[in-house]
């Protein structure tokens, strides 16, 4: 991912530069990002969009929307975040990671152009910069935080834009209520657009509509549209978000066809990924929390036969997490992850919550259910569940997959 191992040590320099950013965090405003885009040239104009803001969600979207135009024949840019493994995921050209080589002269260059951005706002730069010179037919871009004052708002019009499901999530930035968030979200909306909106309670759909007529726009449900095919990624709530995808599709000149086969074929690690016993969810709020739990449920498998590694971040809301997951597995190991950009919870008050195992590092976690047994004897049954679960972090579900597949992996940063 993101080039050969030859060429990883070209990230080095830029990554470095670009971690001393970490401390000024996701800024929420776009006077910085807009002068930047300035001193660039604006590599934000002339580029076809794809905008989508969420809660839950909208990374799934980004992905299946990038794959149905892939599928219809056009050149894509993807840009998302955070990423799991490697810095270059963030960045995507006809879906595979850009060369780390041409990465680290783009991050130079933004970190040249705006020595005051931030970390969120540098990777951002980079891609538009990055799309501009690869000149795509369509560009998906994923809204980091929030999206009335996300620093990807700073594009004009796009070709299309949706606002995926609203949950409680960064209440301390974007308002303690649904509708605060909402009103966040809906404010990536521009003159003339129509917004796609996902299944939405009446509050919540009211104040995406009111701020988008604010912004002369408006907004389209997805109740009359279907998903014509199988869903590449698993889970019942995927629904939504196909359907949201298939709307976007139509909306950038996908066929029905392309429609089918690019949410049929999509691909998004980490989304309730199998990697041999171990299910890998990047759930990392409650809502998301809730849907993984009726994933496991929906397996019918009782909770001596799984086992959960979990670990969040200090700044979620992790109880309701863990009481969603918890009563899924008798065997629970707790974990710190380590993120450069965010302190995590502590896991003994995890334990103290719900009974399980307090474990140094990820890696120690998992050995305990690698090679059919579980590793000290701390499984119920004394043999080693069919399914680990790993999950209530971005950054712990990465650290997993890089062990687990022998990825090479970037520092995580949880922005």
């Amino acid at each position: 991912m993101g080039g050969d191992f030859a060429a990883v040590g070209a990230l080095d320099g830029p990554l470095a530069r670009l971690h001393a950013r970490i401390p000024l965090g996701m800024r929420v405003g776009l006077g910085p990002m807009r002068e930047a885009c300035v001193a660039a040239g604006h590599p934000e104009e002339g580029l076809a969009c794809v905008h989508v803001a969420g809660t839950n969600g909208k990374g799934s979207v980004c992905a299946m929307v990038e794959s149905i135009a892939r599928a219809q024949g056009l050149r894509t840019g993807l840009y998302t975040s955070p990423h799991l493994c490697r810095f270059a995921e963030r960045i995507r050209l006809d879906g595979e990671p850009i060369d780390d080589l041409r990465l680290a002269g783009l991050l130079e260059r933004a970190l040249d152009i705006g020595p005051e951005l931030s970390f969120f706002e540098v990777a951002t730069l980079a891609a538009f910069v990055a799309f501009q010179e690869a000149r795509p037919d369509i560009v998906v871009l994923e809204v980091g935080l929030g999206g009335r004052l996300d620093a990807t708002n700073v594009i004009p019009t796009p070709r299309a834009a949706a606002v995926t499901r609203i949950a409680l999530d960064h209440a301390d930035r974007l308002g303690p209520r649904l509708v605060d968030i909402a009103r966040e979200k809906a404010a990536i909306a521009k003159p003339g657009l129509d917004i796609v909106v996902g299944d939405s309670s009446p509050e919540v759909r009211a104040a995406i509509d009111e701020v988008a007529r604010s912004h002369g726009a408006t907004t389209s449900g997805i109740e009359g549209t279907t998903v014509p095919g199988a869903i590449g990624l698993a889970g019942e709530h995927q629904r939504e978000n196909a359907r949201i995808a298939a709307a976007l599709g139509a909306r950038i000149g996908a066929s029905r066809d392309a429609v089918r086969q690019g949410i049929a074929s999509v691909r998004w690690p980490g989304r309730l990924e199998r990697v041999g016993r171990f299910l890998l969810d990047a759930a990392h709020n409650p809502d998301g929390a809730e849907a993984l739990g009726r994933y496991v449920r929906s397996l019918a498998l009782p909770p001596d036969d799984v086992a959960l590694v979990f670990g969040v971040l200090a700044d979620k809301d992790w109880p309701p997490m863990l009481d969603a997951l918890a009563p899924l597995a008798t065997t629970r190991c707790y974990v710190a992850p380590a993120a450069a950009s965010r302190r995590s919870a502590d896991p003994a008050a995890m334990a103290a919550r719900h009974t399980g195992h307090v474990v140094d590092g990820t890696a120690s976690a998992l050995s305990r259910f690698d090679g059919g047994r579980s590793g000290d004897g701390h499984g119920e049954r004394g043999g080693c569940p069919s399914l680990v679960v790993v999950a209530g972090s971005i950054v712990l579900v990465g650290e997993a997959r890089g062990l687990l597949l022998g990825l090479p992996r970037d520092p995580p940063v949880a922005l």
